[in-house]
């Protein structure tokens, strides 16, 4: 019997890797490299493929899985995101897609809580000043460097899913007073509570009617809501206009909800006090003359929520198994529902 044909567009970690190199009745095509594979690489390997394991990275769309022909059975992506794959392209050939949402959730609220301090007490703008040797020219007096803190906050969440409700837990040993939350359904309560944070009575936590509210409410806003394109650019300029002077906005999910131009004047007019970015639009091509760069209070890492060594090998194996089932027809650990 020949041997079905999956590509693998990363090398994976050693405890994932094993899980597929054990199986001697697949062929394995594997990019042998840590940087992303090159397009042409993926589109010349997938013909004949049944199943393909890649990264945020690499694009799903009607070009590689026409390619890929009509054996392919799994797409399994490594990551929480789908906004790389044409969702419609796979569910009109019954083709299975898996992601990992769940092994990532612990690390990207836990970033999610640095970049909240980061952005609230000037992290970013005090580490700037240190590095470059200014510390000596700053004479001590009671407002230097001074900025918002997280109690008695108004915490506002753009989407309200895992990372939002684990990123809540976090949050409430620091006193905040209040919690707003805006999903696709305005006004309604959040369809999964996963850690059933709505039903404690500490504090206040409740649906927004709209975004507007959400923005002019929100001491602390976290971004954390799908990449679609009614959520593109929703933070914009008109966002940021209704914004508190002393709000700071958390991107943790994809870089495009926010317009940047419109963050970059927003700091520039201080209409808000600061921000702290795990992503932004056209990562990660931006250079050292970027305008974001040159705005203080904004704290940008490199798309680093799911930099755990355990969250990566987790995300790994995930991955492998999802591969796996969908070209069993087993069950797999997370599936998108197409």
């Amino acid at each position: 019997m020949a041997k079905r044909k999956v590509v693998v567009t990363r090398q994976l970690i050693d405890e994932a890797q094993e899980l597929l190199d054990g199986r001697s009745d697949l062929e394995i095509v594997q990019w042998q490299s840590e940087k992303p594979c090159e397009r042409s690489w993926l589109i010349d390997n997938a013909k004949g493929a049944s199943g393909i394991l890649l990264m945020l990275t690499d694009k799903c769309d009607e070009e590689l899985v026409s390619t890929a022909g009509d054996q392919l059975k799994v797409i399994a992506s490594f990551s929480v995101g789908t906004d790389h794959v044409e969702r419609d392209a796979l569910k009109k050939r019954n083709i299975r897609l898996g992601y990992t949402p769940k092994c990532l959730t612990d690390a990207v609220a836990d970033l999610t809580i640095m970049l909240i301090l980061m952005a609230q007490r000037r992290g970013g703008e005090a580490m700037g000043k240190v590095l470059a040797g200014e510390w000596p020219q700053m004479p001590w007096h009671p407002l230097l460097m001074t900025g918002p803190q997280i109690s008695k906050s108004t915490v506002g969440f753009l989407g309200f899913g895992r990372i939002g409700q684990a990123t809540l837990k976090r949050l409430l040993p620091f006193g905040i007073s209040r919690v707003i939350y805006l999903t696709s359904k305005p006004g309604q309560p959040v369809k999964d509570d996963h850690y059933g944070l709505t039903k404690q009575t500490e504090i206040p936590i409740e649906p927004a009617k709209n975004w507007e509210q959400l923005a002019s409410e929100s001491d602390i806003l976290i971004v954390g809501c799908a990449l679609t394109p009614s959520t593109k650019h929703l933070v914009n300029a008109d966002f940021f206009a209704r914004m508190k002077k002393l709000a700071v906005i958390i991107n943790v999910a994809r870089g495009p909800i926010i317009d940047t131009n419109a963050l970059v004047d927003a700091l520039d007019k201080e209409q808000i006090f600061g921000a702290g970015l795990d992503v932004i639009e056209n990562e990660p091509n931006i250079q050292a003359d970027h305008p974001i760069l040159k705005q203080p209070r904004c704290v940008l890492v490199p798309h680093i929520g799911s930099a755990t060594i355990a969250t990566r090998e987790q995300m790994a194996t995930e991955s492998v198994k999802n591969l796996l089932a969908g070209l069993s027809g087993e069950a797999m650990v997370n599936e998108v529902e197409l």
